[in-house]
C-alpha cells in the first residue's frame, strides 16, 4: 500500500536502524552503554515529584485542564525569562505551555505554514525544526548550523531566490546536535534581517541552562523589538530532568502565540494538571536544582573528553548543551555516520546517534549524548579504545567546535 500523503514526506527514521541493532545486542546478553538518544537519566528532584504526588490527591485536579496552560504554570514561565533573561512577558497573551518543545514547534508549524511556504532551517539540526513545516505542507531551505557570516550570506540568497519569500527563520542556540552556541550580537543581526524582510524568527532555546563556561546562553528576546518577530521554545525536559514529563513553553509574538494557542484549542486540553502544579512549583523554586543539573553535566563533559581521547578518539569539548558533537575516525569517515554508528556498537558496545540523521550536512559526525553517569562514560571509553587498536586507528587533529567558527 502507498504511504498517505504526509507520511511520504518523512524519510525513514535512521535512529531505529541503530535502535533495532541495540535492542538485538542487549537480548544477546551485551551490556550497551548508551549515549544516542538525549533522554535524561537523572531523577527529576525530590521536591518536583512531592509535589505532583500532593496535586494528585486532589480529585478537581483530575478534571480537563487548560490547553494554553494553567494561569499559575504561565505566570511562573514569565517571571523565569524575566529573572534570567531580563525580558518582560504577559502571560496571558505572550506565554504558551507545550506537551515540550517538540510538540510546541511541531504545532506552530500547523498554525502558520501554508501550503508551499519556505522556511529556512539549519543543516544539521534536530529533525522536528524542518519534518514539522514538512507536515505541514511546507518547503525547507537549509543554511549553515554556525552563526557567522556564511550563516547570513544564506539568508540574503534565500530572501532573493525562493518563491514565496521564506516565511520564518528557525534558531537552536545551544544547538542540537552541535553544541554551538550564538551570543547576543549574532541575535541582534538575526533580528535586525527578520524585520526587514518580513520573516518570522522561531528559536529553539531548549539548552538555555546546560552551559559550563561560566557564560550564560542569551535569549532572542532580549533584543529590542524581536517581540515584533519572535517566539522562543523552552523545555523543562533537561533543566528538570522531567523529559517524560511533557513540559514546554513558547514564549514573544503576541500574533504567533495566539496562533498557536489556537491550534492547540483544538488538538489537545493541555498536560495533566498536577504535572503542571509541579512544573510551577520547579520553575518557582530559583537555580539551585538547574545548578546542580548543570554540574553534573560539566563533570560528564569533562570525563567524556577526557576519556576518549586517551582512548584515540579526540571529542571536541562542547560549551554547552548535553551533548558532543563528534568527527567520524578519518579511516571510517568514507562509511558514512549510520554504519559508522553501528560499526562502534557492534565492535565498543557503545551506542551513539549518526549524524545523517540531523541532516545530511551532519555526516561527517556522530553526537553522543552525556546520559549515563561518569562510571558508564569510561566503561565506553575501554570499548572505544578496544576497537581502535584493534582497527589500527589512531587519531590526530581534530578540531575543536569553537575553532570552526
Amino acid at each position: 500500500m502507498e504511504d498517505f500523503h504526509k507520511t511520504r514526506r518523512l524519510p525513514p527514521y535512521v535512529f531505529e536502524q541503530v535502535n533495532r541493532l541495540k535492542a538485538k545486542a542487549r537480548a544477546a546478553g551485551a551490556d550497551i552503554v548508551d549515549l544516542g538518544m538525549g533522554n535524561p537519566d537523572l531523577p527529576t528532584p525530590k521536591f518536583i515529584v512531592d509535589k505532583l504526588c500532593d496535586a494528585v490527591q486532589r480529585p478537581r485536579t483530575h478534571r480537563y485542564s487548560a490547553s494554553k496552560g494553567i494561569a499559575g504554570l504561565r505566570r511562573a514561565q514569565a517571571a523565569y525569562y524575566e529573572r534570567r533573561f531580563g525580558v518582560k512577558l504577559d502571560p496571558d497573551t505572550q506565554v504558551v505551555a507545550t506537551l515540550g518543545s517538540k510538540e510546541g514547534f511541531a504545532n506552530m508549524a500547523q498554525a502558520i505554514t501554508a501550503p508551499g511556504d519556505v522556511v529556512l532551517v539549519p543543516n544539521p539540526s534536530y529533525p522536528i525544526h524542518a519534518f514539522g513545516f514538512l507536515m505541514a505542507g511546507g518547503a525547507i531551505r537549509s543554511v549553515p548550523a554556525e552563526p557567522g557570516p556564511e550563516f547570513f550570506h544564506a539568508l540574503e540568497r534565500a530572501v532573493v531566490h525562493s518563491i514565496p519569500s521564506p516565511l520564518a527563520v528557525v534558531l537552536c542556540y545551544p544547538a542540537n546536535p552541535t553544541a554551538i552556541v550564538a551570543d547576543l550580537e549574532f541575535y541582534r543581526d538575526v533580528v535586525a534581517f527578520a524585520k526587514k524582510h518580513g520573516i518570522f524568527v522561531l528559536s529553539d532555546l531548549a539548552y538555555s541552562e546546560i552551559y559550563f563556561d561560566g557564560v550564560p546562553p542569551p535569549s532572542v528576546l532580549q533584543v529590542p523589538g524581536a517581540m515584533d518577530v519572535a517566539v522562543e521554545f523552552t523545555s523543562m525536559s533537561k533543566t528538570f530532568s522531567m523529559p517524560g514529563w511533557r513540559i514546554g513553553f513558547a514564549v514573544g509574538n503576541e500574533r504567533l502565540i495566539a496562533a498557536l494557542a489556537r491550534v492547540k484549542s483544538y488538538l489537545d486540553y493541555g498536560a495533566f494538571t498536577p504535572i503542571q502544579v509541579a512544573a510551577t512549583a520547579a520553575l518557582n523554586a530559583g537555580d539551585e536544582p538547574i545548578q546542580e543539573v548543570r554540574e553534573i553535566y560539566r563533570r560528564r563533559r569533562d570525563v567524556l573528553v577526557d576519556s576518549f581521547e586517551k582512548a584515540g578518539w579526540a571529542v571536541p569539548a562542547p560549551g554547552a548543551s548535553m551533548f558532543a558533537w563528534v568527527p567520524i575516525p578519518e579511516r571510517f569517515r568514507d562509511l558514512g555516520s549510520l554504519e559508522f554508528s553501528k560499526l562502534v556498537l557492534e565492535k565498543a558496545d557503545v551506542a551513539v546517534s549518526p549524524g545523517i540523521g540531523f541532516g545530511e550536512h551532519g555526516d561527517g559526525h556522530v553526537r553522543i549524548a552525556l546520559v549515563e553517569n561518569e562510571q558508564r562514560i569510561r566503561q565506553a571509553a575501554r570499548g572505544v579504545r578496544r576497537f581502535l587498536e584493534t582497527a589500527g586507528e589512531t587519531l590526530h587533529n581534530v578540531i575543536p567546535i569553537g575553532a570552526r567558527r
